[in-house]
């Protein structure tokens, strides 16, 4: 594990390092990954003394609604998962560099759930929910805490995983129309926090991956497009940008036609491109006909991407509906996972495991 020390107060004093969360995603970027070789790659961010640190802005809801997932109320079986192929597995065989989960410290004393995570046929990934957020390092100014990332990051190392940080150098910059959103930074500095944002991360680590992510932009349209001209901007501009992120927060039997297309015309811009926070969800109850559909949509949404040489990889936003951040933010929605609330695969893990090898 590589070790780097510098000063991030200095980096905070040049740039703005995120921008707003929206109140009902709260979700993420993803911006350095640990290599194949185990390398921790930094993006910015403090350092742990005992570990090189990334950050993360993820904001994960937990089903705080006291809903029961994965329990049918109609009084019959659901189906389940039947394959033991691993997600990993056919992953990697299908040419991606990992398949992987988000995970969070809470439920890391949860010991059957940290024995599936750590299960490296499934996941060779792990991204952290909260630990490694600006406002869980930084409680306060220019006092910094490390404890629940180094925990995140040992649990990986131990296991084997990549690490992919979610820290937020550009997350979510665009409205669903294609205007920017307003936040600090953009209306203090203009359209010029992004380029200020990325060169400055490119300094920090020469070797990290500069991702800009956003939601709503699985499927052609005024958000996608304006993330394909932020990029085509950048490039002209020699700014440093090496992929977007989509995020995949879907809804059964509804994931865009276009979503193909429009990873191409990503890949197309000369940069990576990552499926960063998938997760498919659905109006409780569940029933059998919305578990099979479900098993569908995450066949197609893995299939895009395997399609897709530039897609590098697919990270789900948790393994279990037990630890889902949908319940806590749709009212009535979630089972959107590939494992249930028992840890009990469901035919999405079919699904996923079929997007690979079909």
């Amino acid at each position: 594990m590589t070790k780097l020390s510098f000063s991030f107060a200095a980096i905070f004093a040049l740039i703005p390092l995120a921008i707003a969360q929206s109140a009902a995603w709260g979700q993420c970027q993803v911006v350095a990954l640990v290599g194949l070789d185990q390398r921790l790659v930094l993006l910015t961010g403090p350092v742990s003394p005992s570990t090189l640190t990334i950050h993360n802005v993820c904001k994960q809801a937990t089903n705080t609604g006291g809903t029961t997932i994965g329990t049918p109320t109609d009084g019959a079986a659901l189906p389940t998962g039947t394959s033991n192929a691993g997600l990993a597995n056919v992953a990697v065989a299908a040419g991606k560099r990992y398949f992987g989960s988000a995970t969070d410290n809470p439920e890391l004393t949860d010991t059957a759930y940290v024995a599936e995570l750590s299960n490296t046929n499934d996941f060779l990934q792990i991204t952290p929910g909260n630990s490694m957020k600006w406002d869980a390092t930084e409680p306060s100014r220019g006092t910094f805490t490390f404890t629940n990332g180094d925990t995140v990051v040992a649990l990986a190392k131990k296991n084997g995983q990549l690490v992919r940080d979610s820290w937020d150098v550009i997350n979510e910059p665009f409205n669903d129309d294609g205007t920017w959103r307003s936040d600090v930074f953009f209306n203090t500095m203009g359209e010029s926090f992004v380029p200020v944002a990325l060169r400055a991360a490119r300094a920090a680590d020469p070797d990290a991956k500069l991702y800009i992510n956003d939601y709503n932009i699985e499927g052609t349209g005024a958000k996608s497009t304006a993330m394909v001209n932020l990029v085509k901007s950048l490039k002209a501009s020699g700014v440093p940008i090496d992929g977007i992120g989509v995020q995949a927060h879907l809804i059964v039997g509804q994931v865009p036609a276009t979503l193909q297309t429009n990873l191409e015309q990503f890949a197309a811009l000369g940069v990576e491109v990552a499926i960063t926070e998938l997760d498919i969800r659905m109006t409780l109850p569940e029933t059998a006909a919305l578990r099979e559909q479900q098993q569908k949509d995450y066949q197609t949404v893995i299939a895009a991407c395997k399609a897709v040489s530039a897609c590098v990889g697919i990270t789900i936003w948790d393994y279990t509906d037990k630890y889902s951040w949908v319940p806590g933010t749709f009212s009535g929605q979630g089972a959107a996972c590939p494992w249930d609330s028992n840890l009990v695969k469901k035919p999405a893990y079919d699904g996923i495991v079929a997007g690979f090898t079909s």
